[in-house]
């Protein structure tokens, strides 16, 4: 492959929980020396803020309401994203399958989306991303260079997210987080703002047979090929 001028570049990976999205785009950051951004955590953390104050988070105009309460930070260290809520790093606490249900919730509404649209588009502007989420592509960053809509079977993303959640301390049983998945699919690509389905130009890639290092090659191999670069500019 011909070496090209370096140039910064957008990735956009979108797709169900459970698919590999982050531990993905993270590997493929690394790999590519570019920003990762997860912005299911943003959500999940709108959706602790709401949690806590005990409101529905349904409740647009109750959520609406919290939102001037709320300041979210973005952090790097050690190549790791950390999110701040008004100051307070949440680690693992946003982890949970109830903060997963929380954030499909506040998620759907225009509110919360409009909040975090420019927190995602400026992180965009100043460096070149790698954003995973549900509507990266089709809503955030409709002109990225590359779209990915990744995917595996329910099954094979219960049993991910099971083992995901053990590592982090958290006990939940196969057949909870099965339902509790398919509860958020069916939430998430049906809801009226920025359903979670796959931009018209983005390559559909379901990973249920493949390792994690396939994967990562698959997908690393796909940016050159869409991109035409071998190296990008990091900011």
């Amino acid at each position: 492959m011909r070496k090209e001028e370096k140039r910064m570049i957008q990735i956009a990976i979108d797709g169900p929980s459970g698919a590999g999205k982050s531990t993905l785009a993270k590997a493929l950051a690394a790999r590519l020396g570019i920003v990762y951004v997860d912005t299911g955590a943003l959500y999940r953390t709108v959706g602790y803020y709401v949690r806590s104050q005990d409101q529905n988070p349904r409740d647009e105009a109750a959520v609406s309401a919290l939102l001037p309460q709320i300041t979210i930070e973005l952090k790097y260290e050690n190549g790791a994203q950390r999110v701040l809520l008004n100051g307070e790093d949440l680690g693992d606490k946003i982890r949970t399958p109830e903060m997963s249900m929380y954030a499909s919730a506040v998620s759907s509404l225009p509110a919360v989306r409009s909040f975090l649209l420019d927190t995602q588009r400026n992180i965009a502007k100043k460096n070149s991303v790698i954003m995973d989420g549900r509507d990266i592509g089709t809503v955030i960053l409709p002109n990225a260079d590359v779209k990915v809509f990744l995917t595996a079977s329910d099954e094979c993303r219960a049993r991910r997210r099971v083992a995901e959640l053990a590592e982090k301390g958290i006990t939940d049983t196969f057949e909870n987080v099965l339902a509790d998945m398919r509860a958020r699919d069916k939430a998430d690509s049906t809801r009226a703002v920025a359903p979670a389905v796959a931009a018209p130009d983005a390559v559909v890639f379901d990973n249920s047979e493949y390792s994690f290092e396939e994967c990562v090659e698959h997908l690393l191999h796909l940016v050159y090929e869409k991109t035409g670069v071998t190296e990008v500019c990091r900011a």
